[in-house]
């Protein structure tokens, strides 16, 4: 069935009205879809790479709308929908996760938890959806989710755009592989702002 569906994601990249399917792939992704906007964000750069800051900012705008809607459906309806989705997935348990939110260095590995979700393969779904569930700060999920989305999209839609075809098969390759580096880049950057801020307004 995913076979089919990245088929069917492939396809669309070539549309006249790709960047649509873009941005509502982009959407569902972040709380249901299996397939990652990058499958799409690849052709589409590679067809029109001048565009590639357009397509990158299409995919991070219905990604964080998605994920928004994903924090939603676990903070509200986690029970009745939330619950469906992750049996989708193979995950059958998470309500020992509020209590490891609910102290300090709970916040925190959330927070890193969610950044790496947001910029790696990591299934960001089930995130964006336990996010809501646990009552994690809406200011700081909504936050790291556009700077990591962004990040990532900005930084494919930028190598296929500016350094061709060439760059799709190294990108596929290494994507795993680059997004962890990031991804700790990432935490690295977000724990000192978060400790700024704590002393700032402390």
């Amino acid at each position: 069935m995913f076979r089919k569906l990245y088929n069917k994601t492939i396809e669309l990249a070539g549309h006249k009205s790709s960047k649509f399917f873009l941005g509502g792939i982009s959407f569902v992704e972040s709380f249901i879809f299996p397939i990652p906007p990058d499958v799409i964000i690849i052709p589409m750069t590679i067809a029109k790479p001048k565009d590639w800051a357009r397509i990158a900012f299409i995919a991070t705008i219905g990604s964080v709308l998605g994920a928004i809607l994903g924090y939603l459906i676990g903070y509200v309806f986690f029970n009745e929908v939330g619950v469906k989705i992750f049996e989708l997935y193979g995950v059958d348990n998470t309500s020992f996760l509020k209590d490891k939110v609910a102290s300090q260095g709970g916040v925190i590995a959330w927070m890193t938890l969610l950044a790496i979700a947001g910029f790696t393969p990591v299934p960001f779904k089930l995130l964006t959806i336990t996010s809501g569930f646990v009552n994690f700060n809406i200011f700081y999920f909504i936050l790291i989710s556009f700077f990591t989305r962004g990040l990532r999209f900005f930084i494919i839609a930028f190598l296929i755009g500016n350094f061709g075809p060439a760059m799709r098969k190294i990108i596929e390759k290494k994507l795993f592989a680059l997004s962890i580096i990031f991804a700790i880049i990432v935490i690295i950057v977000a724990y000192l702002v978060y400790n700024f801020l704590l002393n700032f307004l402390g």
